[in-house]
């Protein structure tokens, strides 16, 4: 049991488990949180998670969570680290390379958010609010496997799952500004449909452009205050405007791929003498044949996330149009759109990301990176000419100076945050949290909060929701989660990533 007696005291908003705490671990343990947010950590298991993260072969420095922290399946979620990518493998010995973890990506790959920001003020659509809501849940399906009505041919899918929301630019839902304000530009190109089960292809075929369940949701918003007014107009922000954030993921389909390569990596530790002390985070070296399967198919659930977005937009930016008639829809611009639930190569690491999202530092001074990435192959020691070079690939040209969108969601009913990256965040693998984290699971809250009471309350605030089910929305109450403003004031302290604007819904539309 670990208790708070066991963790270093590094900062205000810094803690660290030793490497001696536990005889199996690697490297050291390290909390982002304040003094009274340490104290909601020791409540679930995510901490033994933690530690659990740092016994993984070829562990980089140490193993981290962000303030948003709660328990999850294997690694908690709030987790990142980095493994060693570009060490040959040695048959059957777990040290010769760092592994990928499927538990630690987690099930919903790419869980992302993605902003669009208007060029109108908020109290201009007040009026037709409800209508835009009404419209919007019309257009994008939402709840537990609630798909469209037209299913993908498995050949279709497969042009999706290898090209992302690029696929969908070209056959005309959207426009290529889309990709440039968009993580890895929509795609990571190495992926490779031949490893998706076609279990996994089923699950998506009628499921891109679809919210989902759960934590997933639709939220028109406004820029309620403006904390950095250079960095709000770079990134195209005014106070009162109108936004829309979508939050959601690869859906049934990434949930599938996680599951078959679960299974996986739990017949092939053996093989290459890994010994874990939890089996959720079930792995195999990054550069062995299943490894780099899994990094495929990853690729492929990311893409396929992408486009669900990309889709989504599409439908928001035809409902906006219907709703205010002849006033083009086109303004609805995306400012950016980044991952959750990841891992990716940066600066010659696998860095895994579950429940946190990426945050690079502006780039002056340093050289231009370019747009592509390309995985090692096993026993490719070296980046290749085509990719980023270190710590800022994939920054829009006109970010470069202030540095990477961070964009975090609050919980149902209260804020969320803009922010941007910096350098000190290199010291998380240039990471911030993704979100309010949970207090209470969806159990609990179901037998303690009440979805007409909560949404008496939301509309009391002038809040408007759109929800399909009573259940939804008691499992994704406010009071089920940390206080976001809370939340973001440690990494902005923390200097992981700095406020920008603090947005407030509007209206919101979920899933079951």
């Amino acid at each position: 049991m670990i208790a708070k007696n066991n963790l270093i005291k590094i900062s205000d908003y810094l803690w660290e488990i030793p490497k001696t705490f536990r005889s199996d671990m690697r490297v050291p343990a390290r909390i982002y949180a304040s003094e009274k947010m340490l104290e909601s950590v020791f409540k679930d298991k995510s901490l033994e998670q933690l530690v659990n993260l740092t016994t993984l072969p070829g562990i980089e420095k140490y193993a981290l969570v962000m303030p948003d922290v709660h328990e999850g399946y294997g690694s908690p979620i709030g987790g990142v680290f980095a493994t060693r990518a570009s060490d040959p493998l040695r048959q059957g010995s777990s040290e010769a390379s760092g592994i990928i973890s499927p538990g630690a990506v987690g099930y919903d790959i790419n869980c992302g958010v993605r902003l669009l920001k208007s060029d109108v003020s908020a109290d201009e659509i007040k009026n037709r609010l409800d209508d835009l809501a009404t419209e919007i849940q019309r257009n994008v399906p939402s709840g537990l496997g609630r798909g469209r009505k037209i299913k993908l041919s498995v050949n279709e899918l497969d042009k999706i799952l290898e090209n992302g929301a690029q696929e969908l630019i070209k056959q005309g839902y959207g426009k290529k500004e889309d990709m440039e304000n968009c993580e890895a530009n929509g795609r990571l190109e190495w992926a490779d449909a031949n490893e998706v089960s076609d279990t996994a292809k089923n699950r998506g075929r009628d499921q891109v452009g679809t919210l989902g369940s759960g934590n997933h949701f639709l939220e028109i918003q406004k820029v309620e205050e403006i904390f950095d007014e250079n960095a709000a107009k770079i990134f195209g922000l005014f106070k009162n405007q109108a936004v829309v954030m979508i939050h959601t993921g690869s859906r049934g389909l990434g949930h599938q791929i996680a599951t078959d390569y679960i299974r996986l990596m739990l017949q092939v530790m053996p093989k290459y003498n890994i010994h874990l002390p939890d089996k959720e985070l079930a792995c195999a070296p990054f550069n062995s044949p299943e490894g780099q399967k899994f990094f495929k198919a990853m690729a492929c659930g990311a893409n396929f996330a992408w486009a669900n977005r990309q889709m989504i937009t599409h439908y928001i930016r035809e409902s906006w149009k219907k709703v205010f008639l002849n006033e083009n829809n086109e303004n609805l611009e995306v400012l950016y759109d980044v991952a959750h639930n990841i891992a990716k190569l940066e600066d010659g690491l696998l860095v895994h990301r579950k429940g946190a999202t990426r945050a690079f530092p502006p780039s002056a001074g340093r050289s231009e990176p370019t747009a592509r990435q390309s995985p090692p192959s096993a026993g490719r020691s070296e980046p290749t000419a085509r990719q980023s070079p270190p710590s800022h690939p994939e920054i829009p040209k006109k970010y470069k100076e202030i540095g990477q969108p961070v964009i975090i969601p609050g919980s149902m009913g209260t804020a969320s945050y803009i922010l941007h990256g910096t350098e000190k965040g290199k010291e998380a693998f240039y990471s911030s949290c993704h979100g309010a984290g949970r207090t209470m699971s969806r159990h609990q809250a179901l037998k303690t909060l009440k979805g007409q009471e909560i949404i008496k309350n939301l509309e009391n605030k002038n809040i408007i929701v759109k929800c399909y089910s009573m259940r939804g929305i008691a499992e994704e109450a406010p009071q089920a989660y940390k206080d976001i403003d809370e939340v973001v004031e440690i990494v902005h302290q923390a200097n992981l990533s700095k406020k920008v604007a603090r947005l407030v819904p509007l209206a919101v539309i979920k899933g079951e």
